[in-house]
């Protein structure tokens, strides 16, 4: 199954991403390149193939354990700061009432 310029403008609407006629054209040439590479995982025989839902017996979780380190100072973190008040960071604003691109 293929995407048409149509599906890309949907998913492209559901997801507020807003994109010209030249990206959604080279956006649906892409999606549909990654459909085609994929194409050979359908071809596998997996009948009688149980899914499996759990990791196989012996694995076990490999991260570490959460340590509690010292951090910076609030004098630390606001030594490179451009501007800071009340504890928080002063940015300009990038993002204006509207919604376009």
């Amino acid at each position: 199954m293929y995407l048409s310029e149509t599906d890309v403008r949907a998913i492209a609407a559901s997801t507020h991403i807003s994109l010209t006629d030249e990206e959604i054209v080279r956006m649906t040439k892409d999606l549909n390149d990654v459909i085609e590479n994929l194409k050979p995982i359908t071809e596998y025989e997996l009948e009688g193939v149980e899914p499996t839902y759990h990791p196989p017996a012996g694995f076990m979780n490999v991260m570490r354990e959460d340590v509690i380190e010292p951090g910076l100072t609030p004098e630390e973190v606001y030594a490179n700061a451009h501007s800071h008040q009340d504890g928080q960071f002063i940015v300009p604003q990038i993002l204006g009432a509207g919604g376009g691109r």
